[in-house]
Parts: C-alpha cells; sequence; structure tokens
C-alpha cells in the first residue's frame, strides 16, 4: 500500500490525468467546481451570520421583558438571517396594519428566504457526490475495454505488462471519481447540517416572540421608534 501511494505520489498529475482519459478530465472538472462550491458556500453563510445570532437572542430576551425599542434596535439593520426573522416578528407585531395571522405569515416569508439562501449550492453538490463515482466507472470500464480489445489483438503475442498498464490506468479513474465524491458527500452533509440548525434557531427565535407573555398592551412601532 506504500509503495503505491508513493507510486502515485510521484507522478505528474496532469499526466494521470491524460492517463485516465477524457473521463479523467471531466472528474478533475468536477473537483475544481466542488472546491469552488464549498468556498462559495461558507463565504455565504459567513455573510447571513450562521456562526452568530447573539444580538437576535438578546432582542428577544428584551422583547420577553417588554422593552420593545431596545429589542427592535438590537436586529435593526442587521443583514443576518436570524436578525432579519427576528426584526420581521418584532416589526409586524408591533403594526398595527398586522394581526397575529399576518404577522406570523410575514415573518414566515421572511425566514423562508432565509432558509433558500441557506440551502442554495446544495443540489449541485448532490449532484457532484452522485456523478463523480459513475463517471469514474465509466472511465474504468472504458478502459477495461481497450486494454482487452488490444489483448484479442495481439493474440498469443500480447505482452502481460501492457495489459496491466492498461488495467492500472482505467482505474485511476474509478479512485478519482471516489477521492472527489466523498469530500463532497461530506460537505453536502455538514452544509445539510447548517441549515437544519438555522432552520431551528429561527423557528425557535420566531415563536418566542410571538407568544411572549402579554403583561403590557404591546405598543405601535413609531411609538417605540420614538
Amino acid at each position: 500500500m506504500t509503495d503505491t501511494l508513493s507510486a502515485l505520489a510521484g507522478l505528474p498529475v496532469i499526466g494521470l490525468i491524460q492517463g485516465g482519459g477524457w473521463t479523467m478530465w471531466l472528474i478533475a472538472a468536477l473537483a475544481v467546481i466542488l472546491l469552488a462550491v464549498i468556498l462559495w458556500k461558507v463565504w455565504s453563510l459567513w455573510r447571513m451570520g450562521l456562526w452568530g445570532g447573539r444580538h437576535s437572542r438578546r432582542a428577544v430576551d428584551l422583547w420577553g421583558r417588554g422593552r420593545w425599542a431596545d429589542a427592535l434596535a438590537q436586529v435593526m439593520g442587521r443583514p443576518s438571517a436570524r436578525a432579519r426573522v427576528v426584526q420581521a416578528a418584532i416589526g409586524t407585531s408591533m403594526d398595527a396594519r398586522f394581526d397575529e395571522a399576518a404577522a406570523r405569515e410575514e415573518t414566515a416569508r421572511i425566514a423562508r428566504q432565509a432558509l433558500y439562501r441557506a440551502r442554495e449550492g446544495l443540489r449541485a453538490l448532490e449532484l457532484i457526490a452522485t456523478i463523480a463515482p459513475l463517471l469514474g466507472l465509466l472511465g474504468t470500464v472504458l478502459g477495461m475495454i481497450a486494454a482487452f480489445q488490444v489483448l484479442q489483438t495481439a493474440g498469443n503475442q500480447a505482452n502481460p505488462s501492457d495489459l496491466a498498464g492498461g488495467i492500472w490506468e482505467a482505474l485511476l479513474t474509478t479512485a478519482a471519481g471516489m477521492a472527489v465524491a466523498i469530500p463532497a458527500g461530506v460537505a453536502l452533509s455538514w452544509f445539510e447540517s447548517l441549515s437544519d440548525r438555522l432552520q431551528s434557531d429561527l423557528e425557535d427565535l420566531a415563536t418566542r416572540i410571538f407568544v411572549a407573555p402579554r403583561a403590557a398592551p404591546r405598543p405601535h412601532l413609531a411609538e417605540a421608534a420614538a
């Protein structure tokens, strides 16, 4: 096993890709796309404030204690998904134009938009995780067919080393396909877990606002801003 890894490590990457045929080029392209999607998703989720939430939780606590203006100020203008949903829930609860049902529906609409953004790109990861090993298998099958065609043409004069070399090159595509599919599957599971966590947090924050004890009448939005 160590000798095999050492032999592969000593070969140029371009040489390995060329040896695997056109399917290997497709797998290499998928690897580049996979890296780009992962980096873009991490950047996008960071911009959405997925790893934050301190201001949103603080706003919900203030809202529950009847400090309306302070609660709204905690999330006003913040771009994170949690802050936008909390701001929508607080704003619609204090807006005379919205009854409770309309306020919940508007908050749910904002939450759906945030979740859609959080799940963008996951289909691409799922597709890569699915087709990368299939492309690798296809390349191996095509390589095996070519190798056995050479064996049939050579007849009794066939050189076993040529056959082994053709099979070795064909198996490269299977290894490459699995090498791309495995991190794609891991990244997909990780991003899905982050999206599920965000959904749970949004539901919890919005519910805590709408079911907060009504110890005092809630002011209108203009009164809280003042």
